[in-house]
């Protein structure tokens, strides 16, 4: 790897464990002030409203500037939505706040990748970079729920801080000295020396740019089917990650800070997934991995019928004076292999994603497409969740409505990818060809990309 790509690790590492963190932080703030259960994921779509609102304008943003220096104004604006929360704002502003940062920050990180680094070694800086993001989410998760935890309560009531009212209140504080740690990093990145046209100033430019770029990625061939599973992936992901939360409450009978922990196991399935992926996927053989998306769906379901009732009361693993219940012994397996799945599915899936929209497009304006498309299926499934549990449907329920929904979606994908295999040479697509290229002999069907 070229040099400045372990210091992209080391700042994606620092401020994901601050992005995870800060979930369990906030929850817990809802939890303080009372907030009813639906108002929860109302809390992560006012967190990417800013995705959508500003997908026309986040790509330019981030090919206009050296990408370093993206990334740390987004984490500075991570760190200031941390204060207003600190400062006694809802914690659904201030985390709106949090996202418009996350929003700018996201093409940055991915585009660095495309700058830096040739296309044979995509797949293997994903993996670096998912696994990262992956061993900070068990790192963040666990530290979140320490934070917010009993003994993070006795000690803000017996060590008084200015401005510290709760154990919330605490996790708001370490996560915005996070935050302002992986700004710093950030200055250690080189400048890449890649430099685009920048068309700030032409706002009405840019809308129709980004409505262009939406059309090429959807008409191209190889594109629409990476960017149709990343879109339902990502969409399902973060409402499942609120559903672990919620199912580990109702199911297994966990608090908040020990449902954290069971966030964590997932987390590092997905690392183990993310490994598997970058030894094993090239990015030739990315689609093969189709399949593995429909099975994530198939073990989502499965997981919904889990609960301690399973096994009988009282009964576990004893080491010394510990006891760890069957119950908690089979379901991190459980939650293990469900992230491994997702992991290595979404590793080969992104990185095609990326090369193919860096081929038609700029590294910015491709990653701000796909990141509009991924987050308007985060706000329509957390909208949908947030109307069930509303109507009051059991979390059981409502696992198994997204889980088949997620494995229906993808398997309509992978008919796509073999409809489109019979027209288009697909392989000739993922070396960079055009489409015209990549007409098979006798068809007469060419890609719109």
């Amino acid at each position: 790897m070229r040099k400045g790509f372990y210091t992209i690790i080391a700042a994606q590492f620092v401020s994901s464990l601050a992005d995870n963190a800060l979930l369990i932080a906030a929850i817990a703030l809802l939890t303080v002030i009372s907030s009813p259960a639906w108002v929860t994921p109302l809390l992560q779509i006012f967190f990417t409203i800013s995705y959508v609102l500003l997908a026309p304008f986040v790509g330019a943003f981030a090919d206009a500037l050296q990408k370093r220096h993206v990334m740390f104004v987004s984490n500075a604006l991570k760190a200031a939505g941390c204060l207003l929360m600190i400062a006694g704002a809802h914690p659904m502003i201030a985390y709106g706040v949090v996202g418009f940062g996350a929003a700018a920050y996201s093409p940055a990180k991915y585009g660095i990748l495309t700058e830096l680094l040739p296309a044979e070694k995509l797949v293997a800086a994903n993996a670096w970079l998912e696994s990262a993001t992956v061993l900070s989410t068990i790192a963040g998760t666990m530290l979140g729920g320490a934070l917010v935890s009993t003994y993070a309560e006795r000690f803000v009531a017996h060590h008084p801080i200015p401005f510290i009212r709760t154990a919330a209140d605490l996790a708001m504080l370490a996560v915005m000295l996070t935050y302002a740690l992986a700004a710093l990093i950030n200055f250690g990145i080189p400048d890449t020396g890649a430099r685009y046209e920048n068309r700030l100033r032409e706002p009405g430019r840019l809308v129709s740019d980004f409505v262009h770029c939406f059309n090429v990625l959807w008409a191209d061939k190889l594109a629409q089917i990476a960017l149709w599973v990343t879109t339902l992936m990502w969409g399902a992901a973060v409402t499942l990650q609120l559903l672990v939360l919620k199912w580990a409450d109702a199911n297994l009978g966990l608090s908040l800070s020990k449902a954290a922990v069971m966030q964590g196991v997932t987390g590092l399935g997905i690392a183990l997934g993310a490994a598997a992926a970058a030894a094993w996927v090239s990015l030739r053989a990315s689609l093969r991995v189709l399949p593995v998306g429909v099975l994530c769906g198939l073990v989502a379901v499965a997981m919904a019928f889990y609960s301690k009732g399973l096994f009988p009361p009282g009964e576990g693993v004893r080491v010394g004076a510990f006891v760890m219940p069957f119950y908690l012994l089979f379901a991190y397996p459980l939650m293990v292999l469900l992230g491994t799945l997702a992991g290595f599915f979404i590793v080969p899936m992104n990185a095609l994603l990326q090369h193919r929209g860096a081929t038609l497009l700029s590294a910015g304006h491709s990653i701000a497409v796909q990141n509009f498309n991924q987050n308007l299926a985060v706000l329509l499934m957390l909208g949908a969740y947030a109307l069930l549990l509303t109507a009051k449907m059991p979390v059981q329920w409502i696992i198994v409505v997204f889980g088949l929904f997620v494995a229906a979606m993808i398997g309509l994908g992978m008919r796509r990818s073999a409809a489109n295999a019979r027209t288009i040479d697909i392989q000739a697509l993922v070396d960079g060809h055009s489409a015209h290229q990549a007409i098979r002999p006798g068809s007469h069907e060419r890609d719109a990309g």
